[in-house]
């Protein structure tokens, strides 16, 4: 990035750095201009300075009495940066410096003076962040702390101070960075002044001598040395809703006692003051949980909100009661006993209640949005909590797609103006058309595009909506640049939502951004510490920079979620393969009796029968299964008609091979006539071609997904392309070009086009029998014996 600052810089995310020269207003315009250039000259002498700018990764912004650094390197530039000029200033007495740091949106403007320049919540918060300190201080944001905590040798650095008050009454959670030989460990002013105010008013309350007793604690226990992450007044706000218990006679209600509780959550999660943890990582916990303080710690919050729902016919009875998690003490319980169409007074009263009891500042829209009633048709709705059930559930399946999509559908037919139920179907089809749960037509691109329209039409500030909008331009066009816009734009509105920094770390990722897709995974994991996907999500970004072990950590963690889920067991034996472990590969997908609804965990046994090359066993299991499919899961029945194919011609079964090839060909071209743009048919089509000899054929589909999604779109899947033709070329007689793209395929992170997405390896190129073409080339010797690239 030029130092220069583009006015067409798009919002995207930057790590800032604020220096503010503390006494310049003081100081004669000589000195003025003798401090500026000390200033200066030792900010061009930090280390990161010199490195981001050397790679063009950094924006200078001169702010008159101090400076803004931008940083695009990582999120521990700024801080690094803070630290090694903090050193420096010890050679510089008269030199009083305050510096804040904060990660956030920055984009591109022009200035009233014409000049381009840079604007942003990112450097907004950085100056308030440095607002709050005097001559030395290095503060930080809560989230750049909670940032670089992920990282072991920050972790004595941070001091947690608490809230800070700043401008237009934003009160900004501050962290002080120091140490023995940088920054000031003392307590900044202001931080002095919010204490005395405190203990004014104390002094109205209670008697004198214990006022001292208990300053002089508090005083101790908030400001001692030991690692204290924030505030107890700060942890005070935080809750997670556990599932509510549904108690009617129709144990099929349970879908609506579930829909009641993410309403409720859904309202609390509105409000910017709270810390609320999103549902996903409760959904596993059981309704009335003895062990609440254990849960409560797993989860990083100091309250739990535990209700259960009755429904009979029209009539509704909810139970609810907020708990102290720390002594399992009741704060606050009511009962409300509402008709069906008037259930929404309830999740609003039970939102507002809570605020309350948690002493949540609420702004005026906050308290608007949290009372708004999403539709006047109890029948619509019903429909919409049947829908939102199905996106709730942990697994991404095309049952749970399918199921919710019927659900959401019906729902809007219902009531054609219930935006927040156009938003959630928008959601599920621009999901399922990337994830391929749904069928990835040019009709299902269409539906997500008009549902999300519908809802922004309907409501324009519903943060649900613009976070629909924003997954439409992300998934199914690829634009990222917009997606990114929608997604900063909804974040303002949807405060605790973990799908916004999960969305964002989607997107980096593709960008080829991974440091920066890092750092959203790690945001959306604390406001979603239990969250399936989002784990899953961080693990596959491991796999694809083929960083394993981190790989696996992440997918232990979704297992002690859920227990023996076929698809994370299926990713672990994907890994096990990559790293050529047969054994441990065999021993975690022997167990596993996938159907036609676990396509990958399927073709990874698969897979593992032809690497071991014993396919007989998966031979009779996939015939299985094409003999009697699924009619809303027809789609998929080419693909694994390929992998028959493959797993018959190792077996030796040359006619029975042909047999399967033809007959998946067939269903292939078929379906690649109605979604000509779907890369993955594509690729299939390309590599049924190539068994049956047809390399023209199977060169021009290669060569065809590669235009189609290049690596420049698309870091993530735009390689996976140019594996189908490295397969193709070697299986045709084409060896320079096989072993150039495996040379380039080697070198770079990428999803793979086969088995669970795993990016060829050193390992599978010496297992794997499409390669047996290349044995005895030596470049492709060097490649299969050199290390697993990183």
């Amino acid at each position: 990035m030029s130092t220069e600052i583009n006015k067409q810089i798009a919002l995207e995310i930057a790590h800032v750095l604020f220096i503010d020269i503390v006494g310049y207003s003081k100081l004669s315009i000589n000195e003025q201009r003798t401090v500026v250039d000390e200033l200066t000259a030792v900010v061009r002498s930090s280390d990161q300075y010199q490195k981001a700018e050397a790679t063009g990764r950094l924006i200078k912004i001169p702010a008159g009495d101090g400076m803004a650094l931008v940083f695009y390197t990582s999120l521990e530039a700024p801080a690094q940066c803070a630290i090694e000029i903090s050193r420096v200033l010890k050679e510089h007495p008269r030199l009083q410096l305050r510096m804040g740091v904060h990660s956030g949106p920055v984009s591109g403007v022009i200035d009233v003076n014409g000049h381009a320049n840079l604007a942003g919540a990112g450097l907004n918060m950085a100056q308030r962040v440095m607002d709050c300190g005097d001559a030395g201080h290095i503060l930080v944001s809560k989230h750049v702390a909670e940032d670089l905590e992920e990282y072991e040798h920050w972790r004595p650095l941070l001091r947690g101070l608490g809230a800070c008050e700043v401008k237009h009454g934003v009160r900004v959670s501050i962290v002080n960075l120091y140490a023995d030989q940088f920054g000031n460990a003392k307590l900044p002013r202001k931080f002095e002044t919010v204490q005395k105010r405190r203990r004014r008013l104390r002094w109205a309350a209670i008697t004198a001598a214990v006022l001292a007793l208990t300053a002089i604690v508090a005083g101790v226990a908030m400001f001692s040395r030991d690692r204290v992450r924030w505030t107890l007044a700060a942890s005070e706000k935080s809750i997670a809703v556990l599932p509510f218990e549904n108690l009617s006679e129709e144990k099929a209600n349970a879908y609506f006692a579930h829909g009641i509780q993410d309403e409720i959550l859904t309202r609390l999660s509105k409000i910017a003051d709270l810390k609320v943890i999103s549902r996903t990582s409760t959904l596993h916990y059981k309704s009335a949980p003895a062990n609440l303080p254990e849960i409560a710690k797993q989860l990083g919050v100091a309250h739990i909100l535990e209700g259960s729902v009755q429904k009979s016919g029209d009539a509704v009875r909810v139970n609810v009661q907020l708990i102290k998690a720390a002594n399992d003490s009741h704060l606050w319980a009511d009962t409300f006993d509402r008709k069906l169409t008037d259930i929404f007074s309830v999740e609003s009263e039970v939102a507002k209640a809570i605020a309350d009891q948690l002493r949540a500042h609420l702004t005026g829209q906050e308290e608007q949005v949290i009372a708004a009633k999403p539709t006047d048709n109890p029948e619509a709705y019903d429909a919409y909590l049947r829908g939102l059930a199905y996106t709730l559930k942990a697994a991404n399946t095309p049952a749970n797609s399918l199921g919710a999509q019927k659900y959401l559908r019906e729902s809007v037919r219902l009531d054609p103006k219930f935006a927040l139920s156009w938003a959630l179907l928008s959601y599920n089809d621009a999901l399922g058309y990337i994830t391929a749960t749904l069928q990835p037509t040019v009709a299902l691109r269409e539906e997500a595009r008009q549902a999300a329209e519908t809802a922004l039409t309907l409501q324009p500030s519903l943060g649900e909506a613009i976070l629909a909008k924003g997954y439409y331009h992300y998934a199914c066009i690829k634009d990222y640049d917009t997606a990114v816009r929608y997604f900063e734009q909804a974040r303002q509105i949807l405060p605790n939502s973990s799908r916004i920094p999960e969305a964002l770390a989607y997107v980096a990722r593709r960008r080829n951004q991974w440091d920066r897709s890092e750092s959203h995974f790690n945001e959306a994991e604390r406001l979603d510490p239990r969250n399936v996907s989002i784990l899953t999500g961080h693990a596959t970004s491991y796999i694809a920079l083929r960083r394993f072990p981190e790989g696996l950590l992440k997918l232990d963690q979704v297992l002690d979620i859920i227990p023996d889920d076929v698809d994370t067991i299926t990713l672990k034996a994907a890994i096990a393969q990559a790293q050529g472990d047969m054994p441990r590969a065999s021993a975690l997908l022997a167990p596993l009796h996938p159907g036609a609804d676990h396509t990958s965990a399927l073709e990874t046994q698969a897979y593992q029968a032809i690497l071991e090359r014993q396919p007989a066993q998966m031979i009779s299991r996939l015939k299985e299964i094409l003999a009697t499919p699924d009619p809303t899961l027809r789609y998929l029945d080419g693909q694994l008609r390929f992998w028959l194919g493959w797993a018959q011609q190792v077996a030796g079964e040359q006619a029975a091979a042909r047999e399967s090839w033809q007959q998946g060909r067939s269903e292939l071209e078929l379906l690649l006539k109605e979604h000509p743009e779907d890369f993955g048919l594509i690729g299939d089509l390309a590599l049924t071609n190539m068994a049956f000899g047809d390399k023209a054929a199977a060169l021009a589909l290669s060569e065809r997904g590669m235009a189609l999604i290049p690596i420049e779109k698309d870091a993530l899947v735009g390689p996976a392309p140019i594996e189908i033709l490295a397969r193709v070329a070697a299986q045709m007689g084409e060896p320079d070009r096989a072993i150039a793209a495996l040379q380039k395929l080697l070198s770079i992170p990428y999803a793979g086009p086969m088995a669970e997405n795993v990016p060829l390896t050193p390992a599978l190129l010496r297992l794997d029998p499409m390669f047996d073409p290349l044995r005895n080339d030596p470049r492709f010797q060097k490649l299969a014996a050199s290390e697993a690239p990183k």
